[in-house]
């Protein structure tokens, strides 16, 4: 798992450099622009989210080792279609490569099939299109592996039974929607004594996941765990359950940056949650665009390529390239961390 073994080994060091985006040349300076003449636009679900400012960095630090311009543009809101008018403009600019966290698997697909035609490569990461939109998508990890940990995570921290509700994103977010489907699908087959009673969406703004919270404990006063999918809204209820009467009775848990979730895992109000390396994931997701647009891979399964200190991935099914399993952030090894 290179996932897990990137964490395992220097961590602290590796998160920092990402961060800071001062890359240290990678090994695959040659499949990207090391002539400085690629250019690579990062499309985040919106500005202003650390999850996204930490892919970004990652983004950024593979730039500087390939010799890729990488810019960041984005909306300030997530909604269906707020990055079209960022994708025609970038198309016209006639850049080499979109790197895209999708808001909608549809919403986007015409203006990503323009900017194709107009000889842009398009990478999906975080959250996908329809396939038949983009050359590939990267993903942080299996759809499965991630529904699993979460259910895990909320099970063990509520003993196996009671009502859980789930705050999520944006409702048409692929990525949410794929996790709570498997969720749902896992619940009824391995989790008999826990109900899900309710599933709500904030948006991924943090004052309406923290309304969207403190409904959901008036709604459901039995309720004994949340788990949020997503690091805005796990934040959020994190917050709110804090200061209220439900700390030490309701479990937050879901996906997670450490210094999000730093102040809450040492207060006692969240045990565990997970998350991958976004940092490592807008690095991946920038070697492969830039592969692409050097033409040294295609996005066909099967297609393998260099993505610097992450070492050599292969490309599977539908365009994926996959980054790993989810890890598992509590009070033992979040000091570890800085993103």
């Amino acid at each position: 798992m290179k996932f897990t073994s990137v964490l395992a080994a220097g961590t602290a060091a590796v998160l920092a450099l990402g961060l800071t985006a001062c890359g240290s040349g990678g090994g695959s300076g040659d499949a990207g622009g090391g002539d400085g003449d690629v250019t690579i636009t990062v499309l985040p679900k919106n500005l202003g989210n650390p999850y996204f400012e930490a892919s970004t960095a990652g983004a950024e630090e593979a730039g500087e080792e390939l010799g890729a311009t990488v810019e960041e543009v984005g909306p300030d809101t997530a909604s269906p279609d707020a990055q079209v008018p960022f994708i025609n403009t970038a198309a016209q600019q006639g850049v080499g490569a979109l790197v895209v966290s999708a808001n909608d698997p549809t919403a986007i697909g015409d203006a990503l099939e323009e900017a194709r035609s107009a000889g842009t490569k398009v990478v999906t990461f975080d959250s996908d299109t329809e396939p038949q939109f983009r050359d590939l998508f990267i993903n942080q990890a299996s759809a499965e592996g991630i529904a699993d940990k979460q259910l895990e995570l909320v099970a063990d921290q509520i003993g196996g039974e009671g009502e859980i509700a789930i705050l999520s994103a944006s409702a048409n977010a692929t990525n949410q929607n794929a996790w709570i489907a498997l969720m749902e699908e896992k619940l009824a087959s391995d989790y008999p004594d826990i109900e899900l009673v309710e599933t709500v969406y904030g948006d991924d703004d943090d004052q309406t996941s923290f309304d969207k919270t403190a409904a959901l404990l008036q709604s459901h006063p039995d309720l004994k765990g949340i788990v949020s999918p997503t690091t805005v809204g796990i934040a959020a209820a994190a917050r709110y359950v804090s200061t209220s009467d439900a700390k030490g009775k309701v479990a937050v848990t879901g996906l997670g940056t450490p210094n999000q979730m730093r102040e809450y895992v040492e207060d006692g109000t969240v045990e565990a949650f997970a998350l991958w390396n976004p940092t490592d994931l807008g690095y991946l997701a920038t070697q492969a665009a830039a592969a692409l647009a050097a033409g040294d891979i295609t996005g066909e399964e099967g297609d393998t390529f260099e993505a610097g200190r992450l070492g050599e991935f292969t490309v599977g099914a539908d365009g994926e390239v996959l980054l790993g399993e989810p890890y598992v952030f509590d009070e033992s090894n979040i000091a570890d961390f800085d993103f």
